[in-house]
C-alpha cells in the first residue's frame, strides 16, 4: 500500500549523553559528516515519504531546522571562493518532500505518545502514518530503507504495522517482547520480560505504521490521562494494547537491517564505526 506520511519523534533531551546534549541535540550529533537524523529522513524519502512531520524540542534552538533551512552567510563564503563541491554540501534539505516542524515543550507532557498526538491533532491527519524515532536509524537494509520494508509489509488497508527487531535471548530483557500469532500479528507487548519468560526474541522499538484507526487510539489515550513527568510517561504501548482490546490489527514486520541506537554513546560510536566501515569499501 502507498504511505506517504510520517512522523519523526525528536524531542527528548537526550539525558544519556550529557553534558554534550546540554547544547547539542541528541539528534544532531554526527555519523561521519551527517547528522543522526538525516539517516532516518533518509530512509523515509528512500520509502517515498512526501510528508515529514518533525516533532522538535522547542529549548534546543532550532537546530534540525537550521540544518534543513538555508545558510545564506556560509553560501556567500563558498561562493566567493569558487567552492563548488562545498556549496553542494549545503543542499541538506530532501527533494520534492515537505518538512513541518511540530514543537513539543518537553516539561509538560512526555511520552512516545505526546508526538503522535500533536501532529495528529495540528495536521488532522487521516491517513496511514509511519513513525520513527529521530535518533535511531537502521542501516543496510533491504533496497536501503527499513521504512520501505514496514510499509511493504502491510497487507491490507485496515492493518497497523510494527517492526520487529531480533536480538539475542539474554538482551531481550532489556526490552518490550513482542509477541505475535502465526499469522504474525501482534497479540501483545511484554515489557522487559524475566529471561525464563522470553518467549520470542523480536522486540519493539517504536517503529511503527498506525492506521487512523489505531493513532485515534493513541490520541484519545493521551488526552484522557493527566500524568505528571516525574510520575508516568505516555506510552505507545498503552495505546497498542487499547488497540488490540478493541480487534485492532498491528502486523509484525521483521527489520531487514542492523539498528543504530545513537542514544547511548556505546551505540553512537558503533554507528560511527559500522557507517565508516561500510562507506570504505565502496
Amino acid at each position: 500500500m502507498k504511505v506517504e506520511k510520517a512522523i519523526i519523534s525528536t524531542a527528548g533531551y537526550g539525558t544519556r549523553r550529557l553534558p554534550i546534549t546540554k547544547t547539542i541535540d541528541k539528534n544532531m550529533l554526527p555519523i561521519g559528516n551527517r547528522p543522526v537524523i538525516d539517516y532516518v529522513v533518509e530512509e523515509c524519502v528512500l520509502a517515498g515519504i512526501k510528508d515529514i512531520y518533525l516533532v522538535v524540542n522547542d529549548a534546543k534552538n532550532g537546530q534540525i531546522k537550521a540544518y534543513y533551512g538555508e545558510n545564506i552567510l556560509l553560501e556567500e563564503f563558498l561562493q566567493a571562493r569558487g567552492a563548488k563541491e562545498k556549496l553542494a554540501k549545503l543542499r541538506t534539505a530532501p527533494k520534492n518532500v515537505r518538512l513541518h516542524y511540530v514543537e513539543q515543550n518537553v516539561n509538560d507532557r512526555y511520552g512516545t505518545s505526546v508526538p503522535v498526538t500533536l501532529v495528529v491533532e495540528q495536521f488532522k491527519l487521516n491517513e496511514h502514518v509511519v513513525l520513527c524515532n529521530g535518533d535511531d536509524p537502521f542501516w543496510g537494509a533491504k533496497d536501503g530503507s527499513d521504512v520501505k520494508t514496514l510499509i511493504e509489509g502491510i497487507k491490507s488497508e485496515d492493518e497497523s504495522a510494527i517492526m520487529g527487531y531480533e536480538v539475542l535471548k539474554t538482551e531481550v530483557p532489556k526490552y518490550g517482547m513482542l509477541e505475535k500469532n502465526a499469522a504474525d500479528m501482534l497479540t501483545g507487548v511484554i515489557e522487559k520480560p524475566s529471561l525464563d519468560k522470553v518467549t520470542s526474541t523480536l522486540v519493539n522499538l517504536n517503529r511503527l505504521i498506525m492506521s487512523p484507526a489505531l493513532f485515534e487510539v493513541i490520541v484519545e489515550y493521551t488526552n484522557s490521562h493527566h500524568f505528571n513527568p516525574k510520575d508516568q510517561e505516555y506510552m505507545l504501548t498503552d495505546g497498542y494494547s487499547e488497540y488490540l482490546k478493541r480487534g485492532g490489527k498491528m502486523r509484525v514486520v521483521p527489520s531487514t537491517g542492523k539498528w543504530l541506537d545513537c542514544g547511548s554513546l556505546e551505540g553512537w560510536l558503533n554507528a560511527n564505526n559500522v557507517v565508516y566501515a561500510s562507506s570504505s569499501t565502496k
